[in-house]
Order: C-alpha cells, then sequence, then structure tokens
C-alpha cells in the first residue's frame, strides 16, 4: 500500500508525538489516587537561640504544608509537635486534634523557647512521652507506622546516638533535616537507614518548603498505578511511593524518555570517579557531592560483566576510597561511597590524577584490559599544583575524562582535563545544590541506536505505520458516527 505524502507526514507526526517524553503526572497521580497510611507522626522541632523568630515561622509553614498533604484523622493519620530547646514542651499531643483545620491553626500558634539545644533530652521526650499510649499512641501494630520528623539548625548540647538506637529500637522511623551549619554527623547519628532517604540538608530555613513534596511523598500509600495500568511504560513497570518509574526486559535498554526500550547493549567500561576532598568544600557540601556520585551510579549499567567502578579521594593526599571491581552490584557501592570521610586539607589536583593514571586504571588495581576507561574529576577551586601533564596522560592512554567544576573552580582548568570534544565532557556550575543537573547531562554508558536504514528497523517502522493507521482508522470511524448521529438529529 502507498501512502500519500500528505497521510505519511500525518503518520511520521503521529509517531514523533508517540515518542515524545510526558512530563506530566500519570492521569491516576493527578487525580489523587494515593491515600497517607496509619501513621503516629511526632515533629521535634529545634526552636534554640540560633533559630530566629523569622526563620521559626518558616518551619511552622513547612510543618503545615506537610500536614496539608496527609490524610488527618483518628483511624489515619495522627500527628504531635514537640518543641525544644534546654527543655522540653509538648505542643500537641498525637490524641488532641482530629481534623486537618485545627491541627493546622494550632501549629501557627507555637512560639519559639530561644534557650539551648537539648536535641537528646528532646527524643528521649518523645520515646517516653510523645509515642506513649497516654498521649494518643496507637498500639504497636504492622499496620501502623512511628514516624519522628526532627529539625535542627545546630549542634546539640547532649548526647543524641544512644537515645536515637532506643528509640529505632522501639520501632520509631526516625527523618533527620539539617539547616544551615549544622552538625551533620549527628544527622546521621539520629537518621533510620538508609540514610540517603532519611538525612536532608538545606542550606536556610527560607527554603526547607522545598522538603515538602519528599515527604507528601513518603507517607504516601501508592495503589498501585502498575496494576491498574494507569502507565506508559513499554515494557515493565515499577510501582514506586505514590507513582512508577519504568524498566526494561534483560537484553534491553531503557531509553532517555524514561519509558521506551531499546535492543542496543551497552558496552563495558572501568568509570573511576575522583573527587577533590579539601577543606574548601564543606562538610554539608561533601555530603550533597556524596549524593550526586549515588546518582551517577544509579545511570550506570552496573554488574560483573559491564561498569565497574572506583573511587578515589584527594586533598593534600590522595585516597584510594575503593578500587575498580571490588564493588559488582549498586546496593554495595553506593552503600561503599556513603562511608567516605571527609579529609579536609589542600587541593592536589594534579598529584591526584597522576594517580589515577598510574595506579587506579591499571590492571593490578582491578581495571580491565580491554575496556573503556572513563574518569570523573569533580573539584570545587583551584589546583596547588599542576595539572597539564597528567591531565595529557590520561587522555593519551586513553581514558575519557569529565571535569566536574562547582563554586571557585577553575575554568581553565576543567578544560584542560576534560577530553574532547570539550562541550561534551566539561560541566561547571556555582552552586552545589544545582549539581543534580549536571547528572542528567553525563553521558557515560551510551547505548548505541540501530541504524535506521538495516532491515529489522524498517520493519519495526513499517509496524508503527500501520499501528497508527489503525488508530488514526478507528477515530475517523469514530467521528463518523458522531457526525452521522448529528445529521439525524438535524433533519
Amino acid at each position: 500500500m502507498m501512502l500519500s505524502p500528505p497521510l505519511f507526514l500525518l503518520l511520521l507526526g503521529l509517531i514523533g508525538a508517540q515518542a515524545t517524553p510526558d512530563l506530566r503526572k500519570p492521569a491516576s497521580a493527578v487525580a489523587g489516587l494515593c491515600k497517607t497510611r496509619p501513621t503516629d507522626l511526632v515533629f521535634i522541632v529545634d526552636s534554640s537561640r540560633s533559630v530566629r523568630p523569622s526563620e521559626f515561622e518558616q518551619v511552622k509553614v513547612f510543618l503545615a504544608k506537610v500536614i496539608e498533604g496527609l490524610d488527618v484523622g483518628p483511624n489515619a493519620t495522627r500527628v504531635g509537635v514537640v518543641n525544644y530547646a534546654s527543655r522540653v514542651k509538648n505542643e500537641i499531643s498525637l490524641k488532641t486534634y482530629r481534623t486537618k483545620p485545627g491541627l493546622v491553626k494550632a501549629v501557627t500558634k507555637i512560639e519559639p523557647l530561644s534557650t539551648g539545644t537539648m536535641t537528646g533530652l528532646s527524643i528521649q521526650f518523645a520515646l517516653n512521652v510523645a509515642f506513649s499510649e497516654g498521649e494518643g499512641a496507637r498500639i504497636k501494630s504492622p499496620d501502623i507506622s512511628k514516624v519522628a520528623i526532627i529539625v535542627t539548625d545546630g549542634r546539640p548540647q547532649d548526647n543524641v546516638k544512644d537515645v536515637a538506637q532506643r528509640a529505632r529500637d522501639a520501632g520509631i522511623e526516625i527523618f533527620a533535616i539539617g539547616v544551615g551549619r549544622v552538625d551533620m554527623s549527628t544527622l546521621r547519628q539520629m537518621a533510620s537507614q538508609p540514610l540517603d532517604d532519611h538525612v536532608d540538608y538545606v542550606e536556610s530555613y527560607s527554603v526547607i518548603e522545598k522538603l515538602t513534596k519528599k515527604f507528601k511523598e513518603a507517607f504516601c500509600e501508592p495503589v498501585g498505578l502498575c496494576a491498574s495500568g494507569d502507565h506508559d511504560c513499554e515494557q515493565v513497570c515499577v510501582t514506586t511511593p505514590g507513582s512508577y518509574k519504568c524498566a526494561c526486559k534483560e537484553g534491553f535498554t531503557l531509553m532517555s524518555n524514561g519509558r521506551s526500550c531499546s535492543a542496543c547493549s551497552v558496552s563495558a567500561k572501568d568509570v573511576v570517579f575522583l573527587i577533590d576532598g579539601s577543606k574548601s568544600i564543606r562538610p554539608e557540601n561533601f555530603e550533597l557531592v556524596k549524593k550526586w556520585i549515588n546518582q551517577i551510579i544509579d545511570k550506570l549499567d552496573v554488574s560483573e560483566s559491564k561498569t565497574h567502578v572506583g573511587l578515589v579521594q584527594y586533598s593534600s593526599s590522595v585516597k584510594e576510597e575503593f578500587p575498580l571491581g571490588r564493588y559488582n552490584n549498586k546496593k554495595d557501592l553506593k552503600e561503599a561511597v556513603k562511608k567516605m570521610d571527609y579529609m579536609e586539607k589542600g587541593t592536589m589536583t594534579g598529584q591526584a590524577l597522576r594517580f589515577m593514571a598510574d595506579v587506579s586504571v591499571t590492571v593490578s588495581h582491578g581495571a580491565r584490559p580491554g575496556v573503556d576507561k572513563v574518569g570523573i574529576a569533580f573539584t570545587d577551586g583551584r589546583s596547588q599544583d599542576y595539572i597539564g601533564d597528567a591531565a595529557k596522560k590520561l587522555k593519551d592512554i586513553g581514558v575519557e575524562m569529565y571535569a566536574v567544576g562547582v563554586g571557585s573552580a577553575v575554568e581553565e582548568e576543567l578544560r584542560q582535563i576534560a577530553s574532547e570534544p570539550t562541550k561534551d565532557h566539561y560541566f561547571y556550575t556555582a552552586d552545589f545544590k544545582a549539581m543534580n543537573q549536571i547528572v542528567q547531562k553525563l553521558q557515560i554508558d551510551n547505548c548505541t541506536e540501530e541504524d535506521p536504514c538495516e532491515c529489522d528497523s524498517l520493519v519495526k517502522f513499517q509496524k508503527k505505520v500501520e499501528d497508527a493507521l489503525q488508530a488514526l482508522t478507528k477515530k475517523l470511524e469514530s467521528m463518523s458516527k458522531r457526525i452521522a448521529l448529528l445529521e439525524n438529529k438535524i433533519v
């Protein structure tokens, strides 16, 4: 069957529209087909003197917005609020409010205590009092979650590690939110595992509201968008909290639109991260860097036969955190990244690049002969030594180098490190918080598309045209029936 040029172009348009990524939420998600599972939730809020009155108001707005997304009620989610500084005050008990409007209004009336920071004492209070049956907590049950959300901006004046462990042992899931110059190690001591899901950091109270969506999703119990068929995955649909993600069958690769699958294969690669751990990074930003590394790992095809990952940290000296091939699954890799301790001190980028060339990508340190080598160098400042020779050596021995800079990184140095074409291998952002945008741009596991001129591709294209033509025919038949009905009414 020959297609006329206008119809052929129309069909191409239809097919192109089907291939365009749909950035809208699923219909069922928009319709709110997601309920909050029964939860006893207690907010533990730091109102010490370091929290200015205007900042405390922003915390209350954050609490109110999280509450707005909950299914509040005696048989659904019960909410309590513990306010603390040098002392602890039970502002709202789990038994006090049964409706959302009254609860939100009570939150707006909470006043800061404005003294010290006894975080451990507040957790002990929550364990003994706020989560007690006398204050409205329900009897421990697999059907009811116990959750504490701690918001703090400083270093506690008492011990939190032991009391937080007792709370977790009692079945309380703890989320720890740190603001500003908070002590990150304290947050990790308090939070439940996995830490990546339970520890959050924001640079100021003015942006704490951005965490609202995360906690709405955390308390959301999905109704099974995959099971209902309300998704657009080509092959496999995987349910996630409040939504879904697409996956592919073995032998296929998920394409950039997040929905379609391709039969092309990803070649094996040895990938080494070279991470600046100098003192200019600061501890809270170093945690963001570790999250960034794990976001990249999530995109890689990590396995025994595909992608291997190594990690090197440097400052005034160089430290191999783990070599290529030690971990061959994403879970173990990401856990190892989370455990990386911050080195501080200077910025010897040239020395670190030489270490990568002489050690990291050698067979004796896990590199595989004949496998593509990729280096990802990250820094936030000017190197204190010469980088030119080491950067050239890496590229001369066949390592494809990506250079990522943040803040005070020198762009000329980044260009020296990056492979050609530089525009595809060199990335810079002024803000650590914007690093996740670079994750989307890094194309390390590239999937080679099929040649559209090959026979198999033509067959697939013909099938798409036929499917589109059938769909168009059905629509025309439906329109014809509607026109006939209208004509009958007019007659």
